[in-house]
């Protein structure tokens, strides 16, 4: 039986990497300025890929840690595993990736990422394979419309005006001039209540005493109720199996959980 060891990391083009995000990853996007593409092959297969490249905020996110050049620091923007790789296999595969980036691109300080607990987890993978937590907020930037489609509040509000337009052909929303969700409300489009996490990892042990924002217990998830599980809170998979629900006369149903393979 094959092991996280087997997994075999090496850099691959972005078209193979955009193709296996697109057919593995809960959202089915990739992220258009990602610049290292890592692929995890198993049996010579690809069967995994990480994609990293510059925040879309970078300004805003260089400021996290104090006295970090323009180019001292990445984004993990995807990371996307089938569920043919042996367990273990991710945290392996980080590890792997930032040996090659201390090695490769050696002015690379520290690097990024995003759970989103909206749609699909809190981060379990960063906490295993080393992140520090950052940062939780409550997040309503994804928008998602009567017939299931989701969108980010950034394309539909002027971030990828082509896109928007389209998009508002498709329901029959009325667009105006200004950078506003409300044609897309007025049609019933709403945003999802959920979470996003901020992890860091620190490439140069130096970095993380320049952080600029305090590190948060992984506890703190659990106490914002911010958890998440393929795609379903936790705080809701847990009342429905301890069956903890007062005034009630047993466990709240729940769907079944399946993995929803969308800043990793």
């Amino acid at each position: 039986m094959a092991t996280a060891k087997d997994v075999r990391i090496a850099p691959i083009k972005a078209s193979d990497a955009a193709a296996l995000i697109r057919r593995v990853h809960y959202s089915g996007k990739v992220v258009n300025n990602s610049q290292l593409h890592l692929g995890a092959f198993l049996d010579g297969r690809l069967e995994g890929a990480m994609s990293f490249g510059p925040s879309l905020d970078k300004r805003k996110m260089q400021g996290l840690v104090r006295d970090t050049p323009w180019n001292g620091f990445l984004e993990l923007n995807r990371m996307a595993f089938s569920e043919r790789l042996p367990r273990n296999s991710e945290s392996r595969a980080i590890g792997v990736a930032f040996r090659m980036i201390r090695k490769a691109y050696p002015h690379i300080q520290w690097v990024v990422s995003f759970s989103d607990a909206t749609q699909c987890g809190d981060g379990t993978i960063y906490r295993a394979s080393g992140f520090l937590l950052t940062g939780i907020k409550a997040n309503n930037q994804i928008i998602e419309f009567p017939d299931g489609r989701r969108e980010t509040r950034f394309v539909l509000t002027g971030g990828a005006p082509a896109k928007a337009r389209e998009i508002a052909a498709l329901y029959g929303a009325r667009m105006g001039g200004g950078s506003t969700l409300k044609p897309f409300l007025d049609i019933g489009a709403k945003a999802l209540p959920g979470f996003q996490l901020r992890y860091m990892a620190f490439l140069d042990p130096t970095a993380l005493d320049r952080l600029t924002v305090p590190v948060l217990p992984f506890g703190k998830i659990e106490e914002l109720g911010a958890g998440m599980y393929l795609g379903h809170q936790i705080s809701r998979v847990k009342q429905a199996i301890d069956g903890d629900q007062p005034n009630s006369g047993g466990a709240t149903p729940t769907h079944t959980l399946q993995s929803q393979d969308d800043p990793a």
